[in-house]
Protein backbone atom coordinates (compact mmCIF):
# COMPACT_ATOMS: atom_id res chain seq x y z
CA UNK A 1 0.00 0.00 0.00
CA UNK A 2 1.18 3.49 -0.88
CA UNK A 3 0.17 6.02 1.77
CA UNK A 4 -0.25 9.59 0.57
CA UNK A 5 -1.39 12.51 2.71
CA UNK A 6 -3.23 15.49 1.23
CA UNK A 7 -3.33 18.99 2.70
CA UNK A 8 -3.82 22.64 1.75
CA UNK A 9 -7.55 22.80 1.12
CA UNK A 10 -9.83 25.44 2.55
CA UNK A 11 -12.53 28.01 1.92
CA UNK A 12 -11.85 30.48 -0.88
CA UNK A 13 -13.86 32.96 -2.93
CA UNK A 14 -14.41 32.54 -6.67
CA UNK A 15 -11.38 33.61 -8.72
CA UNK A 16 -9.15 32.91 -5.75
CA UNK A 17 -6.33 30.38 -5.65
CA UNK A 18 -5.07 27.48 -3.56
CA UNK A 19 -2.08 25.17 -3.52
CA UNK A 20 -2.74 21.62 -2.44
CA UNK A 21 0.07 19.37 -1.22
CA UNK A 22 0.48 15.60 -1.34
CA UNK A 23 3.16 14.05 0.87
CA UNK A 24 4.51 10.73 -0.42
CA UNK A 25 6.73 8.00 1.02
CA UNK A 26 10.34 7.90 -0.13
CA UNK A 27 10.81 6.56 -3.69
CA UNK A 28 7.09 6.80 -4.50
CA UNK A 29 7.58 9.47 -7.14
CA UNK A 30 10.20 7.29 -8.86
CA UNK A 31 7.91 4.25 -9.05
CA UNK A 32 4.36 5.49 -9.65
CA UNK A 33 2.48 7.90 -11.83
CA UNK A 34 0.31 9.97 -9.47
CA UNK A 35 -3.18 11.33 -10.06
CA UNK A 36 -5.25 14.03 -8.41
CA UNK A 37 -8.94 13.20 -8.08
CA UNK A 38 -11.87 15.15 -6.72
CA UNK A 39 -15.37 14.33 -5.58
CA UNK A 40 -18.00 17.05 -5.60
CA UNK A 41 -21.08 16.80 -3.36
CA UNK A 42 -23.52 14.33 -4.88
CA UNK A 43 -21.12 13.45 -7.71
CA UNK A 44 -18.82 10.55 -8.51
CA UNK A 45 -15.09 10.86 -7.97
CA UNK A 46 -13.24 12.00 -11.09
CA UNK A 47 -9.63 12.27 -12.14
CA UNK A 48 -8.51 15.82 -12.92
CA UNK A 49 -4.74 15.68 -13.36
CA UNK A 50 -1.78 13.32 -13.27
CA UNK A 51 2.01 13.33 -13.50
CA UNK A 52 4.42 10.74 -14.91
CA UNK A 53 7.10 9.21 -12.71
CA UNK A 54 9.67 8.97 -15.50
CA UNK A 55 9.85 12.50 -16.90
CA UNK A 56 7.28 14.60 -15.01
CA UNK A 57 4.92 14.99 -17.96
CA UNK A 58 1.50 16.20 -16.82
CA UNK A 59 -2.05 15.75 -18.06
CA UNK A 60 -5.22 17.71 -17.29
CA UNK A 61 -8.87 17.18 -18.10
CA UNK A 62 -10.47 19.95 -20.16
CA UNK A 63 -12.45 21.41 -17.27
CA UNK A 64 -9.30 22.33 -15.32
CA UNK A 65 -6.77 22.86 -18.10
CA UNK A 66 -5.09 26.30 -17.98
CA UNK A 67 -6.17 26.77 -14.34
CA UNK A 68 -4.53 23.78 -12.59
CA UNK A 69 -0.80 23.08 -12.43
CA UNK A 70 0.56 19.74 -11.18
CA UNK A 71 4.19 19.74 -10.03
CA UNK A 72 6.53 17.73 -7.83
CA UNK A 73 9.57 18.20 -5.64
CA UNK A 74 11.39 14.88 -5.47
CA UNK A 75 13.82 16.13 -2.81
CA UNK A 76 10.86 16.75 -0.49
CA UNK A 77 8.82 13.73 -1.64
CA UNK A 78 5.93 16.09 -2.20
CA UNK A 79 3.50 16.81 -5.02
CA UNK A 80 1.59 20.06 -5.50
CA UNK A 81 -1.58 21.07 -7.25
CA UNK A 82 -1.79 24.81 -7.83
CA UNK A 83 -5.33 25.92 -8.61
CA UNK A 84 -5.99 29.37 -10.05
CA UNK A 85 -9.26 31.12 -10.90
CA UNK A 86 -11.29 28.83 -8.68
CA UNK A 87 -14.92 28.26 -9.59
CA UNK A 88 -17.80 27.04 -7.42
CA UNK A 89 -17.84 23.81 -9.45
CA UNK A 90 -14.30 23.10 -8.23
CA UNK A 91 -15.74 22.47 -4.77
CA UNK A 92 -15.12 18.97 -3.47
CA UNK A 93 -12.74 16.67 -1.66
CA UNK A 94 -9.39 16.33 -3.43
CA UNK A 95 -7.32 13.15 -3.29
CA UNK A 96 -3.93 12.07 -4.58
CA UNK A 97 -3.20 8.42 -5.29
CA UNK A 98 -1.01 6.15 -7.39
CA UNK A 99 -2.20 5.18 -10.86
CA UNK A 100 -2.11 1.64 -12.26
CA UNK A 101 -1.44 2.87 -15.78
CA UNK A 102 0.62 5.59 -17.43
CA UNK A 103 -0.55 9.15 -16.89
CA UNK A 104 -2.74 10.30 -19.77
CA UNK A 105 -3.96 6.81 -20.71
CA UNK A 106 -6.60 6.35 -18.04
CA UNK A 107 -7.55 6.74 -14.39
CA UNK A 108 -7.27 3.22 -12.98
CA UNK A 109 -5.90 3.19 -9.43
CA UNK A 110 -4.97 0.70 -6.72
CA UNK A 111 -8.12 1.88 -4.91
CA UNK A 112 -6.17 3.10 -1.90
CA UNK A 113 -7.65 6.40 -0.75
CA UNK A 114 -6.69 8.70 2.09
CA UNK A 115 -8.86 11.28 3.80
CA UNK A 116 -8.41 13.89 1.09
CA UNK A 117 -8.53 17.65 1.59
CA UNK A 118 -11.67 19.76 1.31
CA UNK A 119 -11.83 22.62 -1.18
CA UNK A 120 -14.83 24.93 -0.89
CA UNK A 121 -15.33 27.77 -3.36
CA UNK A 122 -18.04 30.18 -2.25
CA UNK A 123 -18.71 33.88 -1.86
Amino acid sequence: QVQLVESGGGLVQPEGSLRLSCAAPEFTLDYYDIGWFRQAPGKEREGVSCISSDDGTTYYVDSVKSRFTFSRDNTKNTLYLKINSLKPEDTGVYYCTALRQPCGTGWSTYDYWGQGTQVTVSS
